[in-house]
């Protein structure tokens, strides 16, 4: 596999061009060109520079393998890497702008259970430029340019737990924030960890405003246990001291999310727990009914009972709001088209069908 340009800054492309004996003004036409989307072998300058770029770099580190549409208006994405491994993205519409969920890692090995990333383990974590070229692939199949953004938000939301691959998110960040670049803004980004505490203690030094999102899911360490390995290592107050810091250092409030499991942590004694635990605190709750993943035996909770659960947690003065479930018809969670597309491709092999895509 060759080197992703993408992950270069623009002062990084800028010396890269100049120590090719090129101008100046070469790096500012490239960097331009691969923001709008553009394969090297597109750009608009010499063949002889356009042929030592695509020697060294990736033509097209990403590409857009496979489209699938909601009947809501969602778009779900499957990208193939240059190296052939597979991750997924979605592109949701809303009256305040378009938002992109983008993957960090191929696979996870966090081992949250209602989550479908992590049914194959970490295969291996993205480059900067990887993350980036999500973004800019999608930007431009919806007309966007680096001027005029068909892509407005940013969550890193997608398969991956974004502070396991720590370096390549925060160069990612600070190039996807980059003035002349795509420059989307950091306060239009959130970022979801399942509880990396020194990792969040990290973040908050790095002056990057963007919105700390936690995937919380339970109100006791041992419930949280149950579905999330990550808490046998951090622990919910140590969370919440991290999140307190965040806040210290940033003044952005952080938001939990709270996926709603039938049987699991959608009672009264939960929503008493997330009131306890939370009020009086600078931070928002994101209720969300679980996107049911067939390998793992959860379930979600009908609409009723959501709205139940989002009124305790209002009466109980936390701020709260319950997710508009978007693209379930198109495999909704994290992970499930790979993990399809990944056991079609074991079973054509099984099946001595070669022609394995």
């Amino acid at each position: 596999m060759k080197k992703i340009l993408q992950d270069l800054s623009f002062e990084e492309l800028e010396n890269l061009i100049l120590s090719y004996g090129e101008k100046k003004f070469r790096a500012q036409q490239i960097y331009g060109a691969v923001m709008r989307g553009k394969k090297l072998s597109e750009i608009n300058v010499s063949a002889e520079l356009r042929g030592r770029l695509c020697e060294e770099f990736e033509n097209e580190p990403i590409v857009i393998e496979q489209t699938f549409t909601s009947s809501d208006g969602t778009e779900k994405y499957l990208f193939r890497l240059a190296d052939g491994n597979l991750i997924e993205g979605v592109f949701m519409k809303y009256k305040y702008g378009n938002t992109q969920c983008v993957s960090t890692q191929v696979g996870c090995r966090m081992g949250c259970k209602f989550c479908a990333s992590t049914l194959g383990g970490l295969v291996r974590n993205l480059t900067a430029g990887e993350i980036l070229c999500q973004v800019l692939a999608i930007n431009a199949l919806h007309g966007g340019t680096d001027k005029n953004r068909a892509v407005t938000n940013l969550v890193l939301m997608g398969s991956g737990e974004p502070l396991d691959n720590y370096d390549n998110v925060i160069k990612f960040l600070r190039n996807v924030t980059a003035e002349g670049g795509i420059n989307i803004s950091a306060r239009n980004i959130s970022l979801s960890t399942c509880g990396l505490v020194p990792k969040i203690y990290a973040l908050a030094e790095e002056n990057i405003p963007l919105n700390l999102t936690i995937s919380l899911h339970q109100t006791t360490d041992e419930g949280r246990a149950r579905t999330m390995p990550v808490a046998k290592k951090y622990s919910i107050d140590e969370i919440l001291k991290a999140c307190g810091y965040y806040f210290e250092k940033t003044g952005r409030r952080y938001i939990f999310e709270y996926s709603l499991i039938a049987g699991e942590n959608c009672e009264k004694e939960h929503a008493d727990g997330l009131i306890s635990l939370l009020k009086g605190k600078p931070c928002h709750v994101n209720l969300i009914r679980l996107n049911e993943v067939k390998e793992r035996n959860l379930n979600t909770v009908t609409e009723k009972q959501a709205y139940r659960f989002l009124g305790l947690l209002e009466k109980g003065g936390l701020s709260a709001t319950l997710r508009r479930q978007i693209g379930a018809d198109i495999g909704g969670a994290c992970g499930q088209l790979r993990a399809s597309r990944l056991k079609e491709q074991k079973e054509d092999k099984n099946n001595g069908n070669s022609d394995i895509r």
